[in-house]
């Protein structure tokens, strides 16, 4: 899973970071409001955590933006503000939580898990077709062929399967994956999808990657002759 940390305090988002990459999370961390927002609205992350007071733009801002929107990804506020009156205008503004600093590794996590199970029960495993997606190995399955896949081509197929029927841009699987602020270009993603496409055929999968100009990749079920 993906967080997005928007917090100014710069060594403050740096712990959390490691924190989260400890537990065997990803993390990308910005420092200011407007930057912070525009992050979110990849659509790419499985949570934000939002400090309030940011320069920019207000953590109450940016989660009102972001529901404005129809953003429905969790968001766990932070802030050093304890009162009641600032705890119900997080919340008002959108976030699904509200957390004072300073506060214990151990009660971050108790409310990251929280909001995760809100999301649906936690899954293991992908399926599409006759094919499935291991998500703590990072193995693909057809029946009793399997492969192991590399950690951006895990990172590229757990997106399509998440959403099979979808289209996801090139810049959008760019971002997801390489991260936003990365020098990686569309070629890449091209080579990598290359790369699953040979994989998928190796194991017999009936899965099949589809380009669609100027929409992106998604999967469809290769129908038998």
């Amino acid at each position: 899973m993906k967080f997005l940390i928007i917090e100014d305090e710069k060594l403050l988002a740096e712990s959390l970071k490691t924190l989260l990459e400890e537990k065997g999370y990803q993390a990308d961390t910005v420092y200011d409001g407007i930057t912070g927002e525009e992050y979110a609205k990849l659509d790419i992350y499985d949570l934000v955590i939002l400090d309030v007071l940011l320069p920019g733009r207000s953590g109450c801002q940016v989660a009102r933006n972001l529901r404005s929107r129809h953003f429905g990804t969790p968001i766990l506020m932070l802030t050093a503000r304890a009162a009641l009156e600032d705890r119900v205008e997080g919340l008002d503004a959108g976030a699904d939580y509200y957390l004072t600093k300073p506060f214990d590794s151990r009660e971050l996590f108790a409310c990251i898990n929280v909001l995760l199970r809100r999301q649906g029960p936690q899954v293991n495993e992908l399926s599409f077709g006759n094919t499935s997606l291991d998500l703590f190995s990072g193995t693909l399955f057809c029946g009793e062929k399997n492969l192991r896949l590399s950690a951006r081509e895990f990172d590229i197929l757990r997106l399509l399967f998440q959403n099979p029927e979808r289209n996801f841009p090139k810049e959008r699987i760019l971002a997801h994956v390489w991260g936003y602020d990365s020098n990686a270009v569309e070629n890449h993603v091209e080579v990598y999808v290359g790369f699953l496409r040979k994989k998928l055929a190796a194991i017999g999968s009936n899965v099949r990657i589809v380009a669609v100009r100027r929409l992106g990749y998604h999967l469809e079920v290769e129908q038998p002759c």
